[in-house]
């Protein structure tokens, strides 16, 4: 076997590997010689079959597979017997090879650049905190109250509005012809709700105990019923009750009706609650500013096909956003512009995660199997009577087990870079912890 470096250019080299066919033929008769010993085969005892025999039958295939073999042990020792620490899987090109001659490809790999970190002893962290007060878990306590709340009927005179509750009876027609599933009786519809089909709701707005309406609606285009998609409708609606929503009395009682044995119990489970989310948010926020620092202060190259990688996961993203009408203001803007800056972002993200992955290096931080497993039961919890399909998904699939891994690791590095860091709490109200920063920066642009 002869390996020769032909090229350095950046982080790729390039290999030019010959196998020669004496090699070749070596790998091949040890896979015979296997295969002799456990094949069976009709008028030869186990064991005793011919090498010729075995040759003659089942050559192609062991070829096939002593090629593989070899390229893939080559492969791995120019690797090895250079130190390279790859970035992704080498590339492989095949330029010569004739039966019963030499092997000859070109091997082509990006290697992880020289990267030294900076000193993170000198960073500076500012992190946004939010109290907890007692006026913030009432109001919670309120919201929380009107969702275990009840209706009950209006009183007075006036007509139905947002929020209200309207008991109906209605029959749908499309075309002047009535159908399955368009009529109800003694129908309780909130109105806001976005319950019935956009413009009903709209046009109960209004109406009194009583009144009789007839509301014109159309089907929007992608209604799931392909026959009345697009089409317009008529429901002859008679308001039969005025309804409002009364929240739940806030006291022991509701509290019980959250399996708590006090108000108060339920009271600090709600700060324990806001205190634990909006502890995620200084987090994230804090987190935010830390890689806008480590990525200004580091500047080295990265490898082009982690970087194509992490490049098609956004575009592919994008692209999905701009079809479903998600894309805010991307949609607006030209392919070229676009590319470019998700290329941006994408160089970013590899760069970030280059130098988080070498901070983890130097620290020893490790990821231990019960952070995995705990990780994997949160995810099959979110799929509810799917929870053996989603844990043998992960067992069959290293790359999927490693998605578990890869955010335990980064989190646990930004724990140790934050331990470093000088991180002064500055406190603020709560929506400001909650506003998104980008909107702040739109605001002085």
């Amino acid at each position: 076997m002869n390996i020769t470096e032909t090229s350095t250019e950046g982080l790729a080299r390039t290999f030019k590997v010959v196998i020669t066919a004496q090699e070749i033929e070596e790998k091949v008769k040890g896979r015979l010689e296997e295969l002799r010993r456990t094949v069976q085969l009709p008028g030869f005892r186990p064991g005793k079959v011919p090498v010729a025999v075995i040759r003659q039958r089942y050559g192609a295939s062991v070829l096939s597979e002593a090629l593989e073999e070899a390229v893939s042990d080559s492969s791995r020792q120019a690797i090895a017997d250079r130190g390279l620490r790859v970035a992704l899987q080498p590339k492989i090109a095949v330029d010569k090879y004739e039966e019963n001659g030499d092997l000859e490809y070109t091997m082509t790999v990006e290697v992880l650049p020289d990267i030294e970190p900076g000193d993170l002893t000198g960073l500076e962290l500012e992190k946004p905190v939010a109290p907890v007060d007692d006026a913030a878990v009432d109001e919670a306590l309120t919201r929380l109250a009107g969702t275990r709340g009840n209706t009950e009927p209006v009183t007075e005179d006036r007509p139905a509005a947002n929020g209200d509750t309207v008991v109906i009876d209605f029959a749908g027609t499309v075309d002047g012809e009535a159908r399955p599933g368009m009529d109800g009786k003694d129908f309780p519809l909130e109105l806001g709700s976005g319950q019935f089909i956009p413009g009903y709701e709209e046009q109960l707005v209004g109406a009194k105990a009583g009144e009789h309406r007839s509301v014109t609606v159309s089907f929007p285009a992608d209604y799931h019923a392909a026959e009345l998609a697009g089409k317009e409708a008529v429901f002859e609606v008679d308001v039969k009750e005025l309804r409002t929503s009364v929240p739940a009395t806030v006291d022991d009682e509701l509290a019980k009706g959250f399996g708590l044995e006090s108000l108060d119990k339920l009271k600090e489970t709600i700060r324990e609650k806001m205190t634990a989310d909006y502890g995620g948010v200084s987090r994230l926020r804090v987190k935010r500013q830390l890689l806008d620092k480590l990525a200004e202060a580091h500047d080295f190259p990265v490898p082009e096909g982690m970087v194509e990688v992490e490049f098609e996961s956004i575009w592919r993203r994008l692209q999905d956003e701009i079809k479903s009408g998600n894309a805010g203001e991307d949609a607006n803007k030209s392919e070229d512009d676009l590319k470019a800056e998700y290329r941006a972002i994408a160089v970013r993200r590899v760069r970030l995660g280059l130098l988080l992955a070498e901070i983890g290096r130097r620290a020893n931080v490790q990821v231990t199997q019960d952070e995995v497993n705990r990780a994997l039961i949160n995810e099959a919890r979110r799929w509810p009577g799917q929870e053996r399909q989603v844990f043998d998904f992960f067992k069959a699939n290293p790359q999927a087990i490693e998605n578990l891994r890869a955010p335990i690791f980064e989190d646990k590095v930004v724990d140790h870079i934050l331990e470093q860091a000088k991180v002064t709490e500055r406190t603020v109200s709560v929506e400001e912890l909650m506003r998104d920063p980008e909107d702040d920066e739109v605001a002085a642009a």
